[in-house]
């Protein structure tokens, strides 16, 4: 699923009706319709709605909607913030249909801030209609006052398309002048601030999309950025009834050192967790024991240690082969540490082997100043740094990779041939050829140690099952990642979630379906409702 711009937007709903014949009144009839759906489904107890409209086709949304839910039963007011023969178009087509087939629907016309606390008083849900992808701030005038008192508000707000006063452009995490809301329904694609703001950073409240009719060959970016949700699918593919483990590859966790053997450990918990056929952790010998009792299920493959740390002996011929005999996936780094032969030994296992490789924690570090040794080309080769390793793999700060993300990520992956995953705020995944996939999953309750650990035996285990579909199993698992850790959240607290935790949920995070019985797709927030259900069925 792309992610557009609200240029790219607005030319999608041209091209829409231009070159496909669909008219607009068809795609704001589904926008209403859409955000209708999503109110009686999400609210249904609010039985008083009150829809504040602009005179854009936001507020035609915002009017379709009002009659839909009228149709359905609920007691509607619609606040216009215009005069009613202001509305051109679609938006004005969508009025006159309101007042035709739904008159008792209580239209108010509110020019200035003395009508707004009555069109607000005694409502169980806001629509807020009043500003859409279009906008740019700052917002002025009666719009700052409605602002003002709907933050006041205490009911639920679902915001159309974006909440009024946002920039759909913006990538920033919030925006003060703009209007609150506890959700967001948008429509075709998601734009820049549904996937990098956080638009409900008060609530836990959803960004939902919903396709209202316009083609895939309409929609059009220049911008090479999607969402990795799009690749969740890959992760609910049903598993043949005549299958054998041998068919969903053996991950090989090479890392581990004294006092860093919870590394490695609960990267292969999340690599058997996530689906690998077989897992096998390759660690020091001082550390076999610890490790091992992880999980019965694992296998260990113990390595000659200088001091501390792991030693290049182990990477004699007959010892290399034989700890890489029928290995499909390599994942090296976790726990590592990067004292004595360690960093020598993450550089010649990577260099020394042709399998597909995910490169995290210490391995990277290895690579710190080396950086032109990591080439992919030929080979699959994913990279994991979070804003600090990336900084000492391109020699910056982290302040200047977290001013370009985008562009440092996009330019690394494309330079070095590799697949990278630059950690952090809506982690980033950048493609060999340009492609820049956002995901929009976690939370702050995985800021905590261990979390990398996980990422990296589900990317590997990922890879093991889909070695053909290296860009869908990347950005799958980081998805998943994510959305355990919300699963995690949400079954406990952000300050009490260990890392170990996210894997606890990894069986929630695969049942979960992104698009609901609705069509509705959940950019941004837990479905509850797919949750409840997912509980239910177990």
């Amino acid at each position: 699923m792309k992610i557009l711009t609200a240029e790219e937007m607005q030319a999608t709903d041209r091209r829409t009706a231009e070159a496909f014949g669909i008219p607009l009144a068809s795609l704001m009839e589904h926008a209403g319709a859409a955000v209708a759906v999503f109110c009686l489904r999400q609210y249904p107890a609010a039985q008083r709605i009150t829809v504040l409209c602009g005179k854009g086709n936001n507020g035609g949304d915002g009017l379709v909607a009002a009659r839909l839910l009228t149709d359905a039963g609920r007691d509607v007011r619609v606040a216009l913030f215009a005069h009613g023969n202001d509305l051109r178009g679609e938006a004005a087509a969508a009025l006159a249909r309101l007042q035709r087939e739904a008159p008792t629907v209580a239209l108010v016309e509110v020019l200035d801030a003395e009508g707004i606390p009555d069109v607000l008083n005694a409502a169980d849900l806001c629509i807020d209609a009043v500003l859409g992808t279009g906008f740019k701030p700052p917002l002025r005038g009666l719009a700052i006052a409605v602002r003002d008192l709907l933050n006041g508000v205490g009911v639920p707000v679902v915001a159309v398309d974006l909440p009024s006063g946002w920039d759909a452009d913006s990538l920033d995490q919030t925006m003060e002048e703009a209007f609150r809301a506890d959700a967001v329904v948008t429509f075709t694609a998601p734009k820049l601030a549904h996937v990098f703001g956080h638009l409900t950073a008060e609530t836990s409240g959803p960004v939902v999309l919903a396709e209202i009719g316009s083609p895939d060959e309409a929609v059009q970016s220049k911008a090479a950025l999607t969402w990795t949700g799009s690749s969740k699918s890959l992760a609910e593919q049903p598993r043949a009834v005549n299958t054998n483990k041998g068919k969903f590859g053996h991950v090989l966790i090479a890392g581990g050192s004294w006092g860093k053997a919870g590394a490695p450990a609960m990267a292969s918990l999340a690599a058997l967790r996530s689906g690998a056929g077989l897992v096998t952790a390759a660690v020091v010998d001082s550390i076999v024991a610890i490790v091992a009792g992880i999980a019965p299920e694992l296998m260990v493959s113990p390595l000659k240690e200088s001091g501390r740390e792991v030693s290049l002996v182990n990477l004699e011929p007959e010892r290399l082969d034989r700890l890489m005999k029928g290995i499909t996936v390599l994942a090296v780094g976790p726990g590592l540490g990067t004292a004595g032969d360690a960093s020598e030994f993450a550089r010649q296992v990577v260099s020394r082997t042709s399998v597909p490789v995910v490169i995290d924690a210490d391995g990277l570090n290895a690579f710190a100043g080396k950086a032109e040794l990591l080439q992919g080309k030929g080979r699959t080769m994913v990279l994991t740094p979070h804003p600090g390793e990336m900084a000492r793999l391109a020699g910056m700060t982290v302040k200047e990779v977290e001013s370009d993300r985008i562009g440092l990520a996009r330019r690394c992956a494309v330079e070095h041939q590799v697949t990278l995953v630059l950690k952090g705020w809506r982690t980033l995944v950048a493609h060999p050829d340009g492609r820049v996939a956002v995901n929009t999953t976690g939370n702050p309750s995985m800021a905590k140690g261990g979390s990398g650990d996980i990422l990296t035996g589900i990317v590997a285990a990922m890879l093991a099952q889909f070695p053909d579909d290296v860009a869908r199993a990347v950005e799958a698992a980081v998805y998943l990642h994510g959305l355990a850790g919300d699963f995690a959240a949400h079954a406990m607290d952000e300050h009490t979630v260990l890392a170990t935790d996210t894997v606890t949920h990894l069986s929630d995070a695969f049942r979960y379906r992104v698009k609901d019985a609705d069509g509705l797709t959940w950019i941004c927030g837990l479905n509850r409702h797919e949750s409840k259900k997912h509980r239910m069925e177990e």
